[in-house]
């Protein structure tokens, strides 16, 4: 590259400090140059680079706007003064100016027996007057601006018939939005929708990458951008109070020196849209470079109250680093690593980091292109809080709701799988393939020969289950002498197992799991049929049982108290995240004994024990009396514990945690005697002897953006509090 000294030169000769109009730069690269010197050799070569000189020469008199150029090593600066203050046209122009600086020097070097054709690659950008302070500091950003875009081939040449339809349609503004739903996979609530931009009907730029590809091109992205989240944000009408429009931005657009973040706000003002309603997405297709810029940016965004996306995460070039660098609100994970993610444990792995650095940023991930249920399921059982796909919804004008099947779906999936101590077996349900019991065997054998996976296939009566086909028993009965001769065209309710163990999805796992281990050897790895009521839900392996029981016990090991049995802080941390993520109101219960030390010290270790399952027990009975069945009771450890909770009457599940505790203390202590002197944790006296409970109550309603930092730093204010005051009590406060 030439040297910096070189550089601040030319820029001091290009940039003049009172000029009024638009510039650009060119910068060409000619690709596998040491590949040319090798086959041409070093003379023929380099008198190739002063012929390429010659002819920028030429050009600089046909297109006055080319002022001057240099060459750096093999590669070449083009430096233009465009006419046009209009910044789409000036791009466009300086886009024309940049494909015939290419297209003369291709046929200069292919001119020049180059037989393999190698190919120049150019990018060019736009500098807008007064851009930056200094003329090399200007140059310096429009050459990395050139070269981020120059590392693919140019644009085919100029199509006049393209061009004419493009432009007809910015003109019109004849493109529209669709919107497709995002949907928690918690409940089946609709966060919101993406609006994605479509084309005029039967145009050939109904697609939107071919429209945006053109824009891009011809160097009106941004025209088009803001035309595009102009339409989106006019189709919002049908927008719940609480829910978010998502609007793409193509990360390309943030380096405009013309891009004007309050133009959105100016758009939404006018069609009654809240800022907190909005969440831009930023492609993540397209590298991000110049992070500095894209901060700044966005930063400018979030103060208006809008949020922040990073869409194609896992498609993308740097989607760590810009989900790192840019920390924004929502991931959205790319269809590539959600298809068939049930069958891929390599990209289970990939999206378990995905959600395990989102958790710790307390960001939400939002997996794309949802099309199946096992992919579903997969997700949800991953901790992914939301979803969106062709199963979920398709692309609609307007704001559409939920069919009620697929509602219903969703939240029997999350139902099953959310019993956070028993789990049922509906959640290991994969769906199944199912004939009716007078189908011929050779259906059957058919299906079989070209689904080699398949284990085997549910046999209905009027839709109700009543018999299994496993693959490998069939096909030995086939084999057999005369089997295919028998069979064949018989119906398949002669060669199925009638005695197939057929349960309810509520079932617990555990009991499914004994029940088909108590089958005779041969049946010992048969699917097991799952129902919904009498109806089909799908089967389990014997496998996925025994794997589903494995984890459970070991995580339950590894993570739970062994005191109280009750979960540990990592299954804290995870349920705190969760509800934080989901932004539905909770509460958190904060509850540490008074004087346990001195308790402890004072009638031993056994007591103190006992003390703690005490505490324990008050905690989940009274949960069970006041709270929710969804409520968690964890043991952050010592006398520390806590309660989340989704209670409408937190006060009153407070105030049964006390007297359930004083009531088992005055049970506890019948047998110990007077307390005596009580002491604090310096050996000093203190009044109100006894052992009391002292109570953090924080209600999360969401009035802004909680974090982990904020529960933390708010429970150890109201627990100070509460610890002033003599006796058991609790003290609140609002997040």
């Amino acid at each position: 590259m030439m040297e910096l000294k070189k550089l601040r030169e030319w820029s001091g000769e290009i940039f003049k400090p009172d000029s009024k109009k638009p510039a650009g730069l060119i910068y060409v690269d000619v690709v596998e140059h040491a590949g040319l010197v090798r086959i041409l050799g070093p003379e023929t070569c380099g008198r190739m680079i002063k012929e390429a000189g010659d002819v920028l020469r030429g050009l600089q008199g046909e297109w006055p706007e080319i002022r001057q150029f240099r060459r750096m090593g093999d590669d070449w600066l083009v430096y233009a003064e465009l006419d046009e203050q209009e910044p789409a046209s000036a791009g466009y122009r300086l886009k024309r100016l940049a494909e015939n600086v290419n297209a003369r020097l291709t046929v200069m070097f292919n001119g020049n027996r180059n037989e393999r054709g190698y190919p120049l690659y150019t990018g060019c950008s736009l500098i807008a007057p007064g851009e930056l302070e200094t003329g090399e500091a200007r140059l310096i950003s429009a050459l990395k601006r050139a070269m981020r875009n120059m590392h693919t081939p140019f644009p085919a040449p100029f199509d006049q018939e393209k061009d004419e339809a493009f432009r007809s349609i910015l003109a019109a503004r004849s493109i529209r939005s669709v919107y497709q739903p995002i949907v928690s996979l918690q409940d089946a609530a609709v966060l919101g929708y993406e609006a994605l931009t479509r084309g005029p009907e039967e145009s050939i730029f109904y697609s939107p990458l071919e429209l945006f590809g053109f824009a891009e091109a011809s160097g009106e992205l941004y025209a088009l951008d803001r035309l595009a989240r102009e339409k989106a944000i006019e189709g919002c009408a049908g927008l719940g109070k609480d829910q978010r429009v998502f609007i793409n931005i193509p990360a390309q657009v943030i380096h405009d020196p013309q891009f004007a973040p309050g133009a959105t706000l100016e758009i939404l003002r006018r069609c009654g849209i809240q800022p907190r309603n909005v969440v831009l997405e930023l492609t993540e297709r397209s590298s991000i470079e110049d992070f500095d810029t894209a901060k700044l940016l966005l930063e400018h965004y979030r103060n208006q109250g809008y949020q922040i996306a990073i869409d194609d995460a896992g498609a993308g070039y740097s989607s760590l680093q810009a989900i790192a660098e840019l920390k924004p609100d929502f991931i959205k994970v790319d269809r590539s690593l959600i298809e068939n993610i049930h069958l891929d444990k390599m990209k289970e792995t990939l999206l378990e980091i995905f959600v395990s650095f989102a958790r710790k940023m307390s960001i939400r991930i939002i997996a794309e292109g949802i099309e199946c249920w096992e992919e579903l399921q997969k997700l949800r059982q991953l901790g992914v809080h939301y979803g969106q796909g062709y199963l979920l919804g398709y692309p609609r004008p307007g704001q559409a709701e939920l069919p009620e099947e697929i509602v219903s779906k969703v939240k029997r999936i999350s139902y099953l799988q959310g019993q956070d101590r028993v789990m049922q077996i509906g959640a290991l349900a994969s769906p199944a393939s199912s004939y009716e019991s007078g189908t011929p065997i050779s259906v059957i054998a058919d299906y079989f020969n070209h689904n080699e996976h398949v284990q085997g296939t549910v046999i209905l009566d009027k839709g109700r289950p009543v018999g299994l086909v496993m693959r490998e028993r069939l096909f030995q009965q086939l084999a057999g002498r005369y089997g295919v001769s028998l069979y064949w065209s018989r119906p398949i309710s002669q060669l199925m197992d009638r005695a197939a163990l057929i349960v309810d999805e509520m079932l617990p796992v555990e009991s499914a799991s004994q029940m088909a281990m108590a089958r005779e050897m041969k049946r010992l790895y048969d699917l097991v049929i799952i129902t919904t009521g009498e109806k089909l839900l799908g089967v389990a392996s014997i496998r996925s049982i025994l794997e589903s029981i494995t984890n459970e016990r070991m995580e339950n090991a590894r993570v739970a108290n062994p005191l109280t049995g009750l979960p540990g802080n990592t299954q804290i941390s995870r349920e705190l995240n969760r509800r934080i993520l989901d932004s539905s109101k909770f509460v958190v219960v904060y509850a540490d004994l008074d004087h346990f030390k001195w308790y402890n010290d004072r009638f031993g270790f056994q007591k103190g024990d006992e003390m703690i399952q005490l505490t324990a027990d008050v905690l989940q009975q009274s949960v069970s009396a006041c709270g929710h069945p969804r409520d968690f009771v964890g043991h952050i450890g010592g006398d520390d514990f806590i309660v989340l909770s989704q209670t409408r009457a937190p006060e009153q599940l407070c105030e049964e945690i006390i007297r359930r505790f004083k009531l088992g203390v005055e049970l506890l202590m019948e047998d110990v005697g007077i307390w005596g002197t009580v002491t604090d944790r310096n050996n000093r006296p203190v009044e109100g002897g006894g052992l009391h409970l002292s109570l953090s109550l924080l209600i999360c309603e969401f009035r802004e953006r909680i974090t982990l930092d904020q529960i933390s730093e708010t429970a150890a204010a109201l627990k100070k509090k509460a610890k002033s005051a003599a006796g058991s009590l609790y003290v609140k406060a609002y997040l």
